[in-house]
């Protein structure tokens, strides 16, 4: 059975605030908000603003429905925000709202994320009216926002993803005196952007619980009431890895460069004479016997030399150029076909004219 303080939900349906001290406007129901979704923080739209985490906010009609986070610009300087929570009384969850102050303090030891741990507030600090973010748990580029530092926080307490403190399941965090003490310093309330954008959230079907099963298309925003284009942040599974915009390192191979870098046309070949002509016979390797030496010197036909075997003699390599391309295998080389070598048939004698044998000449 629900049970909401009717008066006091009108009145935060006026959005009533007060500027100057801190007002209370408590919403009270008997079923549990969901646990907060996984999303990434977008990144810092400028210097001066400060991230207030989303909340699970509620509504008589339509339930619960998720409140973005967004990038907001303090109301004045040296102010903090201390987010809202849910927390278990008198049998019932009520609301606690967040205000903005010079300390952060109790927020029922809920684990919003992003330098809100569940006490205190480790995503930045005030000095001398400027307002420094730590890189360690900001989405900050610190090529535009140059007022930064990098503190590692530890965390103490189990993270969760309870969204409320006390009754079954919740927190167990009590308030410190110094987060009492806080909570009675002078407040401001949600700056009239913040409520703006707690009402547009209100009127999107898809931030209702009912619809979204507790993962919100809006899990996040760069700022106020900015619910469409770059930034806005989808919430993810529990587990699921984070969404990256390109995978590192890929990129379009480079062309590849030609199979055979530098390889060109290999240079002519030899002539084949130039190849054959070692195997061909020469003219000082010629042997004449005495008769063919006559003969010759007569001008009789048939004196032909007599061939005898070639010598191969060795050849000095020809120097060759150097080549910029890859060994190439040795291709066989045209040669040109030699004659058989047949043996030789004795060249027919002629007869040589004899001188009369003196017995010839005697009758």
């Amino acid at each position: 059975m629900k049970t909401i303080s009717r008066s006091l939900l009108a009145l935060l349906l006026l959005g009533a605030v007060c500027s100057n001290s801190y007002a209370g406007l408590f919403i009270s129901i008997n079923i549990a908000p969901p646990a907060l979704p996984v999303y990434e923080q977008p990144p810092c739209p400028a210097p001066g603003y400060i991230w207030t985490p989303g909340y699970w906010a509620y509504d008589a009609d339509g339930g619960y429905y998720w409140v973005p986070g967004t990038w907001v610009v303090a109301p004045r300087p040296n102010y903090l925000w201390t987010p809202g929570y849910w927390g278990w009384s008198e049998n019932v969850y009520v609301w606690h709202p967040g205000y903005w102050g010079e300390h952060v303090g109790f927020y029922g030891g809920v684990n919003y994320g992003y330098g809100y741990g569940g006490a205190g507030y480790e995503g930045g600090r005030w000095d001398h009216g400027v307002f420094n973010y730590n890189t360690a748990v900001n989405n900050v580029n610190v090529t535009n926002i140059h007022n930064t530092y990098n503190t590692t926080v530890i965390n103490n307490v189990n993270v969760t993803r309870v969204s409320y403190n006390g009754g079954s399941g919740g927190t167990e965090a009590r308030a410190t005196a110094q987060e009492q003490a806080a909570e009675h310093e002078q407040h401001v309330a949600a700056t009239p952007m913040q409520a703006s954008h707690e009402q547009a959230a209100r009127s999107n079907p898809q931030q209702r619980a009912s619809v979204n099963g507790g993962r919100p298309q809006i899990a996040a925003t760069p700022r106020p009431g900015a619910f469409t284009g770059a930034g806005v942040v989808h919430a993810r599974a529990e587990g699921e890895p984070r969404a990256e915009a390109e995978h590192p390192g890929e990129r379009p191979a480079p062309a590849a460069a030609a199979a055979h870098p530098g390889e060109r046309p290999a240079p002519a070949a030899a002539a084949a004479h130039e190849d054959g002509a070692a195997h061909q016979p020469h003219e000082g390797n010629e042997v004449r016997t005495p008769e063919q030496a006559a003969q010759v010197q007569r001008g009789e036909p048939g004196a032909r030399p007599q061939q005898v075997p070639h010598a191969q003699v060795p050849q000095a390599p020809h120097p060759q150029p150097p080549h910029a391309q890859a060994p190439r295998p040795p291709q066989p080389h045209p040669q040109q076909p030699r004659p058989p070598q047949h043996p030789q048939a004795p060249h027919p004698q002629q007869p040589h004219p004899q001188p009369p044998h003196p017995e010839q000449h005697e009758r």
